[in-house]
């Protein structure tokens, strides 16, 4: 009897390991990816009250991407980062219109703040350049974290262009410069 109850619980645990592996998916990387435009950069000055009610036009809202279980700030911030290259990976908002992408990764990551910004920095070496569009995207907004803006007297990552690929050199050089001025402010509790 012990011996049925001790598979039991292995069987439960190996079906719950393998329900949320497929709930995390897999992202795809840029070699994998067909070759596609670049979806329409969402403008800073949009509300965030639009961004965190994305519309439902064909892409996943922004529930169908999260995964059931996060222990920690740092582990939910590892999934949205392990995220940022996946081109599918938006949503959408505005009207017909007015059409907006609202990219889940990029926002939720700046959401979680102060936790995401050492992870973001070490996204800032891909070569996938829709990739590092996100991450620099990110790291204008989680370095808005009140928090942190508090230690580092409301310097946060300003970049010139948002959402262009083709601001990524000069973007990557002012969240560098940013890092070097602040990385001992994300290293206390």
């Amino acid at each position: 009897m012990k011996q049925q109850a001790k598979w039991m619980r292995l069987t439960g645990a190996c079906m719950l390991v393998a329900g949320l592996a497929g709930c995390a998916g897999q992202s795809a990387t840029s070699e994998q990816q067909p070759s596609e435009p670049i979806a329409e950069p969402v403008s800073p000055e949009t509300p965030r009250s639009a961004l965190s009610q994305p519309s439902h036009s064909g892409t996943g809202s922004a529930t169908d991407w999260v995964p059931p279980l996060f222990i920690s700030p740092e582990e939910e911030a590892a999934y949205y980062v392990s995220r940022l290259a996946d081109r599918r990976f938006v949503s959408s908002y505005g009207d017909r219109d007015n059409p907006r992408t609202w990219y889940i990764a990029a926002e939720r990551l700046g959401e979680i703040g102060k936790p995401a910004v050492p992870l973001l920095f070490a996204r800032l070496n891909t070569q996938d350049e829709y990739e590092l569009m996100l991450a620099l995207y990110a790291l204008q907004l989680a370095t808005q974290d009140t928090l942190l803006m508090a230690r580092t007297r409301g310097d946060y990552v300003q970049l010139t262009t948002t959402l262009d690929p083709a601001g990524n050199a000069e973007n990557t050089q002012i969240a560098r410069q940013w890092w070097q001025r602040h990385a001992a402010q994300l290293d206390s509790p």
